[in-house]
């Protein structure tokens, strides 16, 4: 298997202020420290992008840009998507493809919107996905936790299986990566 890591929406926007999603800073540290070890075992990293017309996610605006703390590398590949699912209408299939990647490892924000649509998404495509349980976030929606939400979606994705393939919950210091 040929894993590539998405670090999906960890921009400006959701990391700082009034929309910082929880425990971010932790978060990062964990999306850091795993993409540190993607790049050293020579496999793709892509860091997404969400972008709207108007508000804080405008293309190019301080929001947009990605977490000042993350640790982005000129080799990481680069993708924007207008919708929660990274797939939708974007190139990240071709980009995957053309890596010959047919596994992929998700983290980033925010785990009741883009992680679980690009997750469902990977899914229907045929892709085995390995969700890092404790590497991806969101903030409390006024009914439930931001913990609560994180911990539902990594529950009810590791049990999704109509697909034939699965979701395997893995944490960031546990993940092992392919020889």
């Amino acid at each position: 298997m040929k894993p590539a890591l998405l670090i999906i929406d960890v921009q400006q926007a959701l990391c700082t202020g009034e929309w910082a999603m929880f425990d971010i800073d932790r978060v990062i540290a964990r999306i850091n420290a795993v993409s540190q070890r993607v790049r050293a075992a020579g496999l793709p990293v892509v860091l997404i992008q969400h972008e709207e017309d108007e508000g804080p996610m405008r293309h190019d605006s301080d929001g947009w840009q990605l977490a000042t703390t993350l640790a982005a590398k000129p080799g990481d590949l680069r993708l924007r998507k207008r919708t929660p699912d990274s797939f939708h209408e974007t190139e990240l299939q071709r980009l995957l493809k053309e890596r010959d990647v047919d596994e992929l490892i998700v983290c980033g924000l925010q785990s009741d919107f883009c992680v679980d649509s690009t997750v469902r998404r990977a899914l229907s495509l045929g892709y085995p996905v390995t969700l890092l349980s404790d590497a991806h976030s969101t903030m409390d929606n006024g009914v439930i936790t931001a913990s609560q939400i994180s911990a539902h979606h990594n529950a009810t994705l590791a049990n999704v299986s109509s697909f034939g393939r699965g979701v395997r919950l893995v944490k960031a210091d546990d993940l092992v990566l392919p020889a």
